[in-house]
C-alpha cells in the first residue's frame, strides 16, 4: 500500500515526527510535528517521560492527518538500552530510567570480575558500558529485588511505546542487541546468561526483526484519532535505523553523529576477537541480520552542554565560528567516563586539561576548538583500530544524523585522515525507519534498493582532505 508512512525519530534531546513517501523513483520526507525532550530527576533517578512521549505521538499522528497526510503505518525509533517492566496486569512497575543516571555505578567491574570479560564478550559481541541493559537490570535488582519479583515483561523504551499504540509486547532485535543479553551468533536471547545473571528468562519477549508488521492501533485510539493505521517495526534503535540510511556500506566507515557519535562499519558477521574487546568495539544487531561493528564514542553532547551553560545565548553556528578563531590547542580524552554526566560541563573540562598540564579553555571558542579537536583526535584512533582490525583501508566517511551539519568538525576530520568525508543525508534516521515500513510492504522491494533511492533523494556535502583547517566544502 503506497501511501504516507511516518516515522518516529526520538533522541536524548528531541524527538520528531515525520511523513513519508516514494513514488518508486525518489523519497518524499516532512516533519510535522518537533517535541522536546530530556531526562530529569524523578525521586533518586533520573528518568525519561514515557507517557508524555506517547502523547506526543499521538499529537504527530493527528498533526499529519490535520495536513492531509492521512498515514498507512508508524513505526518508532529511539535510544538504545532503557526499558520499563511490566506487572501481570501490563502495568507499568517502573520509570524508564535514563542509562546516564548513578544507580550502575560498579556494578559493570563486579560482572567483568565474577564472570570475566572474554566469556561475555565471547557470547555478546557487545563493548563494556557501564549503562548496558544486564547491568542496569543488575543494579534494579539489587535496590528493588521485590519489584522485580512482580515483573512480568520487560520492554525497551520503543518496545513499550509501540505496545501503548498496539497492546501487542514485542522486543525488537537490533534494540535488544544492545543489552548485552543477546547471543551474538544464535541472535536469540541468551537465556543461559541471563539465568546465570540471576535474572528470570522469562521476562523477555521473542526477537521480532525490522519490517514486521504487529498489526493496526488499538480500537480506543482509531476511535481517540480518527484512522487506523498499521505499526511496522523499523529497526527501533536509532543508530541501526541510520545505518539503513548510509547508501555506500560496502566502500565506507560510518559515523552515525548526533548526541553520541557511533563510528563503524556494517559487517555480516560479528567480530568477537581480543582485539575487538580490548578496542571495545561492539557488535550491534542490524537489518537482514547485518552486524554493526562500531565504537561508541562520547559525541555531541559535550557540546550540547557548553552551550546550555554558557551564560549568554551562543548558538552551535556562533561556537564553531568562534572555534576557527583561537588558537587553543588543547585536547581531552571524550571517551573517558567523567564527561557521561558531569555536574558542570565546562568545569569539567577545565578540570580535565588541568590535570594534564595543558592550557585551560575559558572562552566559549576555546572550548568549542577543544571539543572539536578531541572529537577528532578519538574518530581518528577509532578508524585506525577498524582498519587495524579488518585488514582493510577506507577511503571514505560517510557521517549521517544531526552532525552531518557540523562542517567545522566534518572538514577537520578529512584533514586528519586523509580520507574523504560525504556528510548527509542528516535525518537519516528517520529515513531508515521510513525505509524499512516500505519494504515490509512492498512499496520498496529490497535494503539494496532503497538505498539507490537515497542517493538520488537526498543531497549530500562533500569534504576533500586539505593542509589548511579552512573548511570548504564542495555539494555533489
Amino acid at each position: 500500500m503506497n501511501g504516507y508512512r511516518l516515522a518516529v525519530d526520538i533522541g536524548a534531546s528531541s524527538g520528531r515526527v515525520m511523513a513519508g513517501k516514494t513514488n518508486g523513483d525518489e523519497v518524499e520526507l516532512q516533519e510535522v510535528h518537533r517535541f522536546q525532550n530530556g531526562a530529569t530527576r524523578q525521586g533518586a533517578h533520573y528518568c525519561w517521560d514515557v507517557e508524555y512521549l506517547f502523547s506526543e505521538i499521538k499529537r504527530g499522528i493527528k498533526a499529519s492527518c490535520e495536513m492531509g497526510f492521512n498515514p498507512v503505518s508508524i513505526g518508532i525509533n529511539t535510544w538504545a538500552v532503557d526499558f520499563v517492566l511490566l506487572d501481570e496486569q501490563d502495568n507499568r512497575l517502573t520509570e524508564a530510567v535514563s542509562y546516564r543516571d548513578s544507580r550502575t555505578d560498579g556494578v559493570m567491574e563486579e560482572v567483568i570480575d565474577a564472570y570475566g570479560k572474554e566469556a561475555l564478550y565471547e557470547r555478546t559481541g557487545i563493548a563494556f558500558q557501564p549503562f548496558n541493559t544486564l547491568y542496569q537490570l543488575l543494579a534494579f535488582k539489587k535496590l528493588h529485588p521485590k519489584t522485580l519479583a512482580k515483573a512480568q515483561t520487560f520492554m525497551m523504551v520503543p518496545d513499550y511505546l509501540h505496545f501503548l499504540l498496539t497492546g501487542v509486547k514485542t522486543n525488537e532485535y537490533t534494540n535488544a542487541t544492545t543489552t548485552q543479553m543477546v547471543n551474538a551468533f544464535t541472535k536469540l536471547w541468551d537465556e543461559d546468561l541471563i539465568t546465570e545473571m540471576g535474572l528470570p528468562p522469562s521476562l523477555f519477549q521473542e526477537l521480532k526483526l525490522p519490517g514486521t508488521n504487529i498489526g493496526p492501533i488499538k480500537a480506543e485510539l482509531q476511535r481517540e484519532l480518527g484512522i487506523k493505521i498499521d505499526v511496522i517495526l523499523p529497526a527501533t534503535h536509532d543508530t541501526a535505523s541510520a545505518i539503513v540510511a548510509v547508501p555506500e556500506w560496502q566502500t565506507s566507515l560510518y559515523i552515525s553523529s548526533g548526541t553520541w557519535s557511533l563510528i563503524g562499519i556494517e559487517n555480516p558477521f560479528p567480530i568477537c576477537i581480543t582485539k575487538a574487546m580490548q578496542d571495545n568495539f561492539t557488535n550491534e544487531g542490524g537489518v537482514n541480520y547485518r552486524f554493526r561493528f562500531l565504537k561508541n564514542i562520547m559525541g555531541l553532547w559535550m557540546i550540547q552542554e557548553v552551550q546550555r551553560l554558557l551564560p549568554e545565548k551562543w548558538t552551535f553556528a556562533d561556537l564553531a565560528i568562534a572555534s576557527k578563531k583561537t588558537n587553543y590547542t588543547g585536547t581531552v580524552d571524550v571517551d573517558q567516563r567523567r564527561f557521561l554526566k558531569p555536574d558542570n560541563m565546562i568545569e569539567e573540562i577545565q578540570a580535565a586539561c588541568r590535570e594534564t598540564g595543558q592550557e585551560i579553555p575559558t572562552t566559549p571558542g576555546d572550548l568549542a576548538k577543544c571539543i572539536y579537536v578531541s572529537l577528532a583526535v578519538s574518530y581518528e584512533k577509532a578508524i585506525e583500530q577498524i582498519e587495524q582490525t579488518v585488514e582493510r583501508t577506507y577511503e571514505q566517511i560517510h557521517i549521517i544524523g544531526g552532525g552531518s551539519q557540523n562542517g567545522q568538525l566534518n572538514q577537520m576530520l578529512a584533514n586528519r585522515t586523509g580520507k574523504t568525508v560525504i556528510a548527509g543525508p542528516s535525518e537519516a534516521t528517520a529515513i531508515g525507519n521510513f525505509l524499512m515500513q516500505c519494504i515490509s510492504c512492498g512499496d520498496i522491494s529490497s535494503l539494496e534498493a532503497g538505498r539507490e533511492l537515497i542517493k538520488q533523494s537526498f543531497q549530500v556535502t562533500e569534504y576533500k582532505p586539505q593542509r589548511s583547517d579552512q573548511a570548504y566544502a564542495n555539494k555533489i
